[in-house]
């Protein structure tokens, strides 16, 4: 099993490109299912999401062309026949994504059956909305033995009203409203970029969406979609990550390849923590001119401070001076990078949702044991200051979703190297 060993104390510098959003890439290819012809996706990131979702749309008997390198991180999907639409357990059971296929393979086949999703232990993220907004326009569905199966014979446009905001729920039922007939209005919609992104791909394959990036979406359906060919956004997570990076080692790092507007929540806190922003309209720079300052942070749906970014934050507020609060309103149980940080000598008490940190901690090294995908980058953000040399296990978490983050962290000076097998499978336990 792969672990990262980390040498702390090392200001960063230079310059690292930002990858294609696996957020972003995950729902785009799932919308190839929606199309007999060929759908191009560039910009996507060589990561272990994306290889799981490769095998996944080839088991359903897609033809699935992934390449990197001088492929420029591109993949081509044809679905022309799809023999088996069924998302098998043994493959989605890392994945928490692997529900994005519900709406799409319905509203193209009129069947699906789709296993419970997997992925990191964060605490729930309900199915249910998906399936509400699926009946009611008007699927059949049933669940035993694990896995969710629905039929229709053409789904028809509905108005849905999500009872929460939900990603994955939105996208889903983006995808399968798309060919239904009729309209569907659906309202409290996600409005993350990684919704307009998937129906900036769903126009070009002739979809017909008003409101996306909005909390109502209208989509008029229609009787099919072409192929098409877009590029994925560069992942605001991996930048946000990356600008924490910096600006906890007191270092000067520049992100070339992303897009800025995107981070504003994560930028302005930043800032407050007395950390200097240079921006561009696809870079950013991030300098540490003076110790850091502590700031409260409160996670809320886009456009708010993002959950995906909470772990890598609470890292940095071990090395500001003062106290911060960290309320975590996303997800219940994702707190599990604090117990580790403790070893690190970090100084932090949770109470319910809200984490109290108080800041300027020495760390110092410790055999930590990463628990999901972001909080694997906080131990990595928080061995970057570490004195001695830290051992992170069970990295595979960070495989799924950050592109050889140790290759990018050793460009800018970081003393990071891996040990073990590059993408070595999971264990069943995982």
């Amino acid at each position: 099993m792969d672990k990262f060993i980390i040498r702390g104390g090392t200001p960063l510098q230079g310059t690292i490109r930002i990858s294609g959003a696996k957020n972003s890439a995950l729902p785009c290819m799932a919308a190839a299912i929606l199309t007999e012809d060929e759908v191009t996706l560039e910009n996507i990131p060589d990561v272990r999401d994306i290889e799981t979702e490769r095998k996944l749309l080839a088991s359903m008997g897609a033809e699935v062309e992934l390449g990197y390198g001088r492929a420029h991180h591109r993949t081509r999907i044809r679905c022309a026949l799809l023999s088996d639409p069924v998302a098998k357990y043994e493959i989605v059971k890392t994945m928490r994504a692997s529900s994005l296929v519900l709406g799409p393979l319905i509203a193209r086949t009129g069947m699906a059956r789709v296993a419970m999703p997997g992925g990191c232990a964060i605490g729930g993220r309900p199915i249910d909305l998906h399936i509400k907004g699926l009946q009611a326009m008007g699927a059949e569905i049933t669940q035993e033995h694990g896995y969710l199966e629905a039929r229709a014979k053409r789904l028809r446009g509905a108005h849905i009203v999500f009872d929460k905001i939900t990603v994955t729920g939105t996208e889903d039922l983006l995808m399968a409203a798309v060919l239904a007939g009729g309209e569907t209005v659906m309202e409290n919609c996600a409005r993350e970029p990684e919704v307009t992104d998937l129906a900036a791909l769903l126009t070009a394959m002739g979809a017909r969406i008003e409101g996306a990036g909005a909390s109502t979406i209208r989509v008029q359906g229609v009787e099919r979609l072409h192929g098409a060919r877009h590029r994925i956004n560069p992942d605001r997570i991996e930048a946000g990550t990356f600008l924490v990076a910096g600006a906890i080692t007191g270092g000067d790092v520049t992100l070339t390849g992303c897009n800025p507007n995107h981070l504003s929540a994560v930028l302005h806190k930043l800032q407050e923590c007395g950390v200097v922003c240079d921006l561009t309209a696809d870079t950013i720079r991030v300098r540490s001119q003076s110790n850091l300052r502590s700031a409260d942070i409160s996670t809320e749906e886009y456009p708010g401070f993002p959950t995906d970014m909470q772990a890598q934050f609470m890292a940095l507020a071990t090395q500001a001076e003062g106290t911060s609060l960290v309320t975590e309103n996303i997800f219940e149980n994702r707190f599990m990078h604090v117990q580790e940080l403790v070893r690190m000598g970090a100084n932090i008490r949770v109470d319910g949702r809200t984490a109290t940190v108080r800041g300027r901690s020495p760390l110092s090294a410790a055999a930590v044991m990463a628990s999901d995908l972001r909080a694997s980058a906080s131990l990595v953000l928080a061995a970057l200051v570490a004195e001695g040399e830290t051992i992170i296990d069970r990295v595979y978490h960070i495989d799924r979703g950050y592109e050889r983050i140790e290759e990018k962290l050793r460009g800018v000076g970081a003393k990071i190297r891996r040990i073990g097998n590059v993408f070595r499978e999971e264990p069943e336990s995982a």
